[in-house]
């Protein structure tokens, strides 16, 4: 475990130089959250007149139960949209300072027009599957969830180089994914799993905030009985969360587009160590070993 933890970190420092490299690289995932929150907004007015439609004309669960897949698709649709356009942008630049150049905004948002079709494309598989997901736990209960669950994890396990091969080949999204697994495979195994990577050190770190601030506000609480200085802690809680999940973003793209380069090159980048690159997946455990 403390292996895993000491590899992690050492990809998040990895990581960070390249940030720190490029500082602009943090606008993606920042950009990206706003357009989201921005669309959602949007998009539950048009969802809520719709369920009180529906409510009102008495229709049966079927018909609505098929609206609500085909409403569920459009809401998965447009939110993968944006987030795989926006790290498309920050995987594309990310792997051009990787090669040694000096990427600029403007040239991770040239990426990501430039293969709008694949993105557009790649947006409705993702969709579908998550559609398909929620139908198997929705309808097998509590063996579906393990079933999706699976399901799930492979799906994201086979797809975390997909948009590093968008950007870096012609490939259309059906054989970026297909590419993606036969990377992972050939450079980490045949039987590989997740590790204890950039999202389990920042889980630590959302830990340590939330910890620490929720003491802290209970201690202003009890020793002034503010609710107003209780509420300013909780405001500080809540934007240092937010603050730690657009670094993550940043970061995760990056550690995507150095796993990448390592996959197809077989060239660890500058920064990056070999060893910790290699430790980035990790072999299943077998049955009966210990």
């Amino acid at each position: 475990m403390f292996g895993s933890f000491s590899r992690s970190w050492q990809l998040v420092k990895a990581s960070w130089a390249v940030l720190k490299a490029d500082k602009e690289l943090i606008l993606f995932p920042i950009i990206s959250s706003i357009t989201l929150v921005i669309v959602s907004i949007i998009m539950f007015i048009p969802s809520a007149i719709i369920a009180f439609s529906l409510d009102v004309a008495g229709l049966g669960e079927g018909g609505a139960g098929i609206l609500g897949y085909i409403g569920l698709f459009i809401s998965y649709f447009v939110s993968y949209t944006i987030i795989i356009y926006f790290n498309t942008g920050l995987i594309g630049a990310a792997m051009i300072r990787l090669d040694g150049g000096d990427p600029t905004l403007s040239d991770g948002f040239r990426i990501a027009n430039e293969r709008i079709s694949k993105i557009l494309a790649y947006a409705a598989i993702s969709a579908t599957v998550g559609v398909i997901l929620r139908i198997i736990e929705e309808r097998a209960g509590f063996i579906g969830d393990i079933i999706a669950s699976i399901i799930g994890f492979a799906w994201n396990l086979a797809t975390f180089l997909v948009i590093p091969v968008l950007v870096s080949t012609d490939m259309g999204p059906i054989e970026a994914v297909k590419h993606s697994g036969s990377l992972l495979k050939k450079t980490w195994g045949e039987q590989i799993t997740g590790n204890f990577s950039i999202g389990g050190i920042f889980f630590l770190f959302y830990l340590l905030v939330i910890v620490v601030g929720g003491l802290l506000a209970f201690a202003i609480g009890s020793m002034t009985g503010s609710a107003a200085l209780v509420g300013i802690v909780i405001v500080l809680i809540v934007a240092a969360v937010l603050v730690l999940a657009t670094i993550q973003g940043a970061l995760s793209g990056i550690y995507q587009a150095a796993l990448y380069r390592y996959a197809a090159l077989g060239v660890a980048p500058d920064n990056f160590d070999i060893e910790t690159i290699e430790g980035a997946f990790k072999p299943k455990r077998k049955r009966g070993m210990f």
